[in-house]
């Protein structure tokens, strides 16, 4: 049975959320997951200092263009002003949900007071959450850790300082900042957050197995799930996840041709998205993640990474699936 994912106004079409991740959840990865069965896709985060927004990299993060409502954006930044700042424009150039990031123990995030090191200060966690959500009048969201560190769980008390301030729905990942992506998650802290407040909370962390998701939904009573790292090179555990929960049976592995088919749509999509250049070398991660259980020795992830040229990436994956087809082992 699937729990209804709701955030604000909007009912998802499935509880399944791609969690926002920097440098992977750009626009051709949220679109494909989203064609792959996800019931939404959270944008990778936005610095708050729009004095940044110029560069490259921050345009291509705000550029929606296309994208099956509704849009969700993760903003961070450590000053309640300027988050809601960006909140304004971000609402501005079509975003319908804003998300505050508290969740990334990222060094380069939480130096600069950001991402999970807020969750140290609850004065400032609550003077952030307030102006964000007096900011826009559309959905504020909050994505947070279950604390600073194991003796300081304090995501419950944060979820309710959320509550309070008008967040409309919370996602937890069951790690603290000190934790990293160390260990495994834990769930009960997740759980406790539920249980402590009456808006809607996605569990997040190591959520890898159709078996997993239904582990984590059946301990936590979330109202959803985000799904990360799990959905790198595997866009299509949205749709596994989702068949496991409404029938209790596997869904087969996707056969090689799509694997395929899918490999090569993503890479032309991030060659058209970035341009050629910038293009190639992002292609090079997401080539590396669908290949991990195939191209084992990585002798073919090595040449690929050579690779300059964008017709030569796509030549090269029909010549190794080709190979992979005919039994062949790829010599480098």
């Amino acid at each position: 049975m699937l729990p209804t994912a709701k955030i604000g106004p909007y009912t998802l079409p499935n509880p399944l959320i791609v969690a926002p991740m920097a440098g992977v959840t750009d626009r051709p990865f949220r679109q494909l997951c989203r064609r792959m069965g996800a019931g939404l896709a959270v944008s990778e985060m936005v610095i708050a200092d729009s004095k940044l927004w110029h560069t490259r990299k921050s345009r291509t993060r705000l550029n929606h263009q296309g994208e099956p409502e509704p849009r969700s954006v993760q903003i961070a930044g450590g000053d309640p002003e300027m988050l809601a700042d960006a909140a304004r424009q971000n609402a501005e150039f079509g975003a319908q949900i804003i998300d505050i990031n508290m969740g990334c123990p990222a060094k380069k995030v939480c130096n600069k007071a950001a991402g999970s090191a807020l969750m140290k200060d609850e004065k400032l966690v609550r003077a952030i959450l307030e102006a964000v959500v007096a900011a826009v009048d559309i959905p504020v969201t909050l994505k947070m850790r279950t604390g600073w560190d194991r003796d300081n769980r304090n995501a419950p008390v944060i979820a309710r300082m959320a509550e309070d301030a008008g967040i409309q729905a919370l996602a937890v990942h069951g790690r603290t900042r000190a934790d990293k992506y160390n260990g495994n998650a834990e769930y009960d802290t997740i759980a406790a957050v539920k249980a402590s407040v009456g808006i809607p909370v996605f569990a997040n962390g190591d959520i890898t197995t159709p078996e997993k998701a239904r582990q984590v939904l059946a301990h936590t009573g979330a109202d959803g799930l985000l799904i990360g790292r799990g959905a790198q090179g595997r866009p299509w555990i949205f749709r596994e996840i989702l068949h496991y929960l409404e029938t209790g049976t596997h869904l087969a592995e996707p056969p090689l041709d799509e694997v395929e088919q899918i490999l090569s749509e993503h890479l032309a999509e991030l060659h058209s998205f970035y341009g050629e250049k910038m293009g190639v070398r992002i292609a090079r991660k997401h080539v590396g993640w669908y290949l991990q259980s195939h191209d084992e020795n990585k002798q073919f992830r090595t040449r690929f990474n050579g690779i300059e040229d964008a017709l030569e990436q796509k030549d090269s994956i029909e010549q190794y699936f080709a190979g992979l087809r005919n039994g062949e082992v790829f010599a480098a």
